[in-house]
């Protein structure tokens, strides 16, 4: 049985098997002029997420971020390193809650792995599967307020002209719902544990009826509630947004669909209530509801979101690829992060709730 965590802590003690070789990453940064690196330094291991190993190192009263790739076989296109360097060295410019990206190393020598520095954050996460930190209490006003918070910053990220900072070859906006699509089925593929047949049903559906594109934009590409920083002293701020390495120039709406995935409204079927394992932070009094959210989003940015349905659909249908590459590392033996043997009902369950969304596009999964 794999070591019991304590996930209820924003970090501790590195785990034996993402040990890195500590030495070799003191001499890069110390060569890199570091600010503090010549202090003596300690590592943690930070515990929230389930993709990339992010690491707390502290050189005297100087903190600063790594982030890695998990060890193991990885699927392709993701973990990109150098794609979330990229974007937090020149966003953090013009979008403040991006924590500014300080070096990049595709030297695989120096930790096994390409990785980045990152300038320390602090405030207040929402660990996914846990309870709410009690620091942000139980009032309704501030649950609506930090729900405000996290849909206006959606917006403003998709304001940011990213041409101006130098961004516009981060990805090609042409055909970028299409190879959204193509491209996740690929990846369900390759890491489906069992069969499940309504997968393959639904990636038909959505590749014939893509919706018209929106102009692009800067797309995060994984926002969602637990991917954000709450300040510690206004809670209806957002002092951190975080795992940028799937962000690319494309549709809006992708974003937004991804919002609609993780959110939860009272009324939402058991099965997918159940994919929370724990508590449904958004159920309690003074969330926004969806359709709140929604609403909220297209008054900041001006857009149409008549078509979310199909966004939101999909979604879903990503998240439980998304799920299944990390289900399958723990099949595999890559990890013992006990969190990921929980997750083998997860994929099931997300399919069917993006076919009860896509059915009010005529989705009919029996056909």
């Amino acid at each position: 049985m794999p070591e019991a965590i304590d996930l209820t802590v924003e970090f501790g003690d590195v785990r034996e098997e993402e040990q890195l070789d500590w030495s070799k990453l003191v001499a890069y940064l110390r060569d890199q002029q570091l600010p503090g690196a010549d202090a003596p330094m300690t590592v943690k291991q930070f515990r929230g997420g389930s993709s990339n190993l992010t690491y707390l190192l502290r050189f005297g009263d100087r903190e600063w971020v790594v982030r890695r790739p998990p060890f193991g076989p990885l699927p392709v296109g993701g973990h990109d390193m150098s794609r979330e360097y990229r974007v937090l060295s020149r966003l953090w410019e013009v979008f403040k809650p991006a924590p500014r990206g300080m070096f990049f190393s595709d030297d695989v020598s120096i930790i096994g792995a390409p990785f980045f520095v990152m300038e320390r954050r602090t405030g207040i996460v929402i660990k996914n599967r846990q309870p709410l930190p009690p620091e942000l209490g139980n009032d309704p006003a501030t649950f609506r307020a930090m729900s405000e918070g996290f849909i206006e910053t959606l917006g403003d990220l998709h304001g940011v002209d990213y041409k101006a900072i130098g961004l516009e070859t981060l990805g090609k906006p042409d055909g970028f719902l299409k190879r959204q699509i193509t491209g996740w089925m690929a990846r369900w593929e390759k890491a489906k544990t069992r069969e499940v047949p309504l997968m393959e049903k639904l990636g038909a559906w959505f590749l014939d009826n893509m919706p018209l594109s929106p102009p692009p934009v800067l797309v995060h590409n994984d926002f969602y509630l637990h991917n954000v920083m709450i300040g510690a002293v206004n809670h209806g701020e957002i002092v951190g947004v975080f795992d940028w390495e799937m962000s690319t120039i494309g549709d809006p709406l992708v974003d937004l669909g991804i919002v609609m995935n993780y959110w939860r409204d009272q009324n939402d079927p058991p099965e997918l209530l159940g994919t929370s394992q724990g508590e449904a932070h958004t159920l309690r009094p003074g969330f926004l509801t969806r359709d709140e959210l929604l609403h909220r989003y297209s008054t900041r940015t001006g857009r149409d979101v008549s078509a979310m349905p199909y966004y939101w659909a999909w979604a879903h249908w990503k998240t439980a690829t998304v799920v299944e590459q990390i289900y399958v590392r723990y099949v595999r033996g890559q990890t013992t992060d006990p969190r990921f043997a929980l997750m083998g009902p997860m994929a099931p369950a997300l399919a069917l709730a993006a076919a009860q969304v896509a059915s009010r596009l005529g989705f009919k999964p029996w056909l």
